[in-house]
């Protein structure tokens, strides 16, 4: 039986229905999307790696209409490949390599550190902790002023409901709006880093990228840089939370809260699913894929293959190796990885200076491709009850 993305009960809990998919075949056609989907680790790993495999973007019909969501991708690096996609790697690479992210990890910790801090009793982990947080440092990055970043969080999430296998014609209206007020922000924002350089990536972008290739690839770290940090923080508490032994060893040893936020990552995936398109026929895990034709790696089926994860259903700190697919792999890699690591460790560390615990059921989004829950509430102990730093 073909696995249905749509099915509110597979979104709640996709992992078991994935394990069927897997244990039917490595590489399968999804008839329902059109698709091969790759659900082993192998499988999906090859997917990733394949140089015959790319993304190509197609304008999306009627083009009038989808105008607004097709210049923010046709642009992006995520969507082309070398020789576009090596240019604008190479180009945010460098920029991010002036020191942008090192500079910010202090900034992070505190923040985090403030966000936990200035809750009540009981709180949303989602909407007071990880949000601003992600908001704060992916905007810092870029250089986005403090009174236009609450304008950010609500466009990314439009924008990204794009992504999902079934959409209605209400959330693509709101995506499109969203795609055009930020690519209008976004110009203007450049328009003043223009004529005033500042010590961001903005700034730094502003000389060396055209105007629409600036807009999409900062769009673009900005909904990965929201969206993927807040479900894994978001996801990864809720683990946690439900496995008391693996929360007690890492509140004992402060070493295991790096490990442990890869396998928040690995156990509970932010990006479910990632297309690519076949350039020349292809042949992944013994299936032959033809030009032309899709492939869909499956990251949260390849990340609880028990062909490379022990007991890949556990949930264990300090797993290792682990190496999951929760970055992507190969020339798609995501760049941001090491921000959304120090992102991810201040968050749990924030979090770790005090009891907490599940204060009500999570409530999970509607999605499968970008896999999250919509509220977590926590209780936790009261600040003079902190407990000291971990780590």
């Amino acid at each position: 039986m073909a696995v249905d993305f749509t099915d509110h009960a597979f979104i709640q809990d996709p992992y078991p229905g994935l394990a069927r998919l897997r244990e039917q075949g490595a590489v399968t056609w999804h008839e329902p999307t059109g698709q091969f989907l790759a659900a082993s680790h192998a499988a999906a790993s090859a997917v990733l790696r394949d140089r015959r495999l790319g993304r190509f973007w197609v304008d999306r019909e009627p083009a009038e209409v989808y105008e607004p969501f097709n210049l923010l991708h046709r642009n992006q690096m995520m969507e082309n490949e070398p020789p576009v996609h090596t240019r604008l790697r190479s180009i945010v690479a460098g920029a991010f390599g002036r020191g942008h992210v090192a500079r910010l990890r202090p900034a992070v910790a505190e923040t985090a550190s403030q966000l936990v801090r200035g809750t009540g009793k009981e709180f949303d982990l989602l909407a007071e902790v990880a949000e601003p947080l992600a908001v704060t440092v992916i905007a810092e990055l870029l250089g986005v002023p403090s009174p236009d970043r609450a304008k950010l969080r609500p466009w990314s999430a439009a924008i990204v409901r794009m992504y999902e296998v079934s959409r209605t014609a209400e959330v693509e209206a709101a995506a499109l709006e969203a795609c055009r007020e930020f690519a209008d922000y976004l110009r203007w924002l450049a328009s003043q880093r223009a004529a005033s350089p500042r010590d961001d990536l903005i700034s730094h972008l502003v000389p060396v990228l055209s105007g629409d290739e600036l807009v999409a690839t900062a769009i673009l770290l900005l909904n990965a840089g929201h969206e993927a940090s807040v479900n894994a923080l978001g996801g990864g508490m809720v683990a946690l939370l439900r496995h008391p032994a693996e929360l007690a060893r890492v509140r004992a040893d402060p070493s295991l809260v790096a490990p442990a936020g890869e396998e928040m990552i690995r156990y509970d995936s932010p990006l479910h699913m990632f297309v690519r398109t076949a350039a020349a026929d292809v042949t992944i895990a013994g299936v032959r894929i033809p030009a032309g034709a899709k492939i869909a790696a499956l990251l949260g089926a390849a990340n609880r293959d028990p062909a490379v994860f022990a007991s890949p259903d556990s949930f264990d700190v300090g797993r290792d190796p682990n190496p999951h697919l929760g970055f992507g792999a190969g020339l798609h890699f995501c760049l941001g990885a090491p921000l959304a690591r120090i992102e991810l460790q201040a968050g749990l560390r924030a979090l770790l200076e005090y009891e907490v615990e599940l204060a009500a059921e999570p409530v999970n989004r509607p999605t499968f491709v970008l896999r999250g829950y919509r509220e977590v509430r926590l209780s936790r102990s009261s600040p003079g009850a902190s407990r000291s730093r971990a780590g």
